[in-house]
């Protein structure tokens, strides 16, 4: 069995801080898998099997976080990462995703499941002192 190498440090921050789900991850390798393709919500939808408008929030994230850009008509979304950084930080994360699937989303879920935690602990209810 061959040993995995571990996801660089580099790499697991890029994650942790700018990929927010497993469906935005898999959004950005489409985009990147052919830069001259426009995708708009319904298509991404379809090769995401989300709703079209998941598909269109995503790609709308996708633009505010400088991974991708719009069309001029508002409809059509292309890769176009805001600087040459982003677009190698993209491609090696692009590589070591088809080589630790699993620990790359594991990674991303852990860091759902703790927003999660966060936002349920917010409701608990403390035991008053007496």
């Amino acid at each position: 069995m061959k040993i995995r190498e571990p996801i660089p440090e580099d790499i697991k921050r890029f994650i942790l801080r700018s990929i927010d789900s497993v469906p935005h991850l898999e959004a950005i390798l489409l985009l990147r898998y052919d830069p001259k393709i426009e995708w708009d919500g319904t298509t991404m939808a379809q090769r995401l099997y989300i709703s079209e408008k998941k598909a269109t929030e995503l790609l709308t994230d996708l633009c505010a976080a400088g991974f991708a850009s719009k069309e001029k008509d508002g409809f059509m979304y292309f890769y176009n990462p805001i600087s040459s950084e982003l677009k190698e930080l993209i491609n090696r994360l692009a590589e070591i995703y088809t080589k630790n699937l699993i620990e790359v989303t594991n990674l991303i879920h852990s860091k759902t499941n703790k927003q999660a935690q966060t936002f349920g602990d917010a409701f608990k209810w403390q035991k008053e002192k007496d």
